[in-house]
């Protein structure tokens, strides 16, 4: 097994290998690199070669002797199909030697969480762990298991549940899957002042997500009315999950019970479509010192949905 750098003549062929793999994300494809503006990262992704064949590939960069992955996306790591064991110990020595021979000093991988994975399989992780690496930071993620077979609302906190029935009964608020990124970005860059930061993504971005990416990026919209009052912009990551990316309201509106309501769309919608999770992002406190702070009446809030932790973790080694 060898790693060769990443070039453009290999971007049809990663991009199959990371839809066709086992753990891969719309997060690790080269189409969604190409949103990020011309010249704002330097990136330095590995191709894992077995016989001329692609056994993996590996987002990233080299940021000051350390590979990092990702950069510039939410989920890095390396991305594999339904790995053996031993191929996966071979693909983290190949990845180590490599790192060595061109003088880093660290590698540092964030993967999905293991909800993603189309067949859950820990032989990554224990490969990793047997040759060195440590978990260097955990962040507290929440996903909703999708069932067919339960009543959507059942599984919600009473209150919640209570709330979602008086939005289609009493305010009559409803919920549009549709393209006003125009409308939802205010919302989305109020919601944000109020916490002192910014979006992730500018309106552009976003706009060239959805040109580069359009089955990947759905836009659920809640109208009092005519009024846009909310929203959530789902990324679908994989076949196997989709993520609340942004979920937005205008606080002006929030006794109408907004996102309450559109979760509720967005759970029977991807139920509907056969996914099993839908990811409703991490609860930390950024606030705190410490990163890893949980946000505890972010979690409360997330599990009234009957959301469930799951955990984004870092892996990290000194070479």
């Amino acid at each position: 097994m060898e790693i060769i750098k990443y070039t453009e003549e290999w971007k049809e062929k990663w991009d199959e290998f990371v839809l066709a793999s086992n753990n891969g994300t719309m997060f690790h494809l080269q189409k969604f690199f190409d949103y990020h503006t011309p010249g704002k990262f330097h990136f330095d992704h590995l191709i894992f070669l077995d016989e001329g064949k692609i056994a993996a590939v590996l987002p990233g960069a080299i940021r000051n002797g350390v590979f990092e992955s990702p950069i510039g996306a939410s989920y890095g790591s390396i991305v594999t199909k339904d790995v053996k064991f031993a191929q996966a110990m071979e693909i983290v020595s190949t990845l180590k030697d490599y790192c060595k021979q061109i003088g880093l000093s660290e590698i540092m991988l964030t993967s999905a969480p293991m909800v993603y994975e189309r067949h859950q399989n820990q032989n990554l992780d224990f490969a990793l762990l047997w040759q060195g690496f440590h978990y260097s930071l955990h962040y507290i993620s929440s996903a909703i298991k999708l069932n067919p077979y339960t009543d959507i609302l059942e599984r919600f906190a009473p209150t919640t549940r209570r709330n979602v029935r008086k939005t289609i009964t009493d305010f009559k608020l409803r919920v549009e899957i549709n393209d006003r990124y125009d409308e939802f970005y205010p919302i989305l860059i109020e919601n944000k002042s109020r916490h002192n930061v910014k979006p992730t993504h500018s309106l552009e971005d976003l706009m060239k997500l959805k040109e580069l990416l359009p089955d990947n990026l759905k836009l659920f919209m809640v109208y009092l009315e005519d009024k846009p009052i909310g929203g959530s912009l789902m990324f679908v990551a994989n076949k196997t999950v989709a993520v609340c990316f942004y979920n937005m309201l205008y606080y002006d509106y929030e006794k109408y019970k907004p996102i309450q309501r559109v979760m509720y769309e967005v759970v029977k919608h991807y139920t509907e479509a056969g996914f099993e999770y839908v990811d409703i992002g991490v609860s930390q406190d950024t606030k705190a010192e410490n990163p890893m702070t949980p946000s505890m009446s972010l979690i409360d809030f997330k599990e009234k949905f009957d959301a469930k932790t799951i955990m984004r973790n870092t892996l990290h080694i000194k070479l």
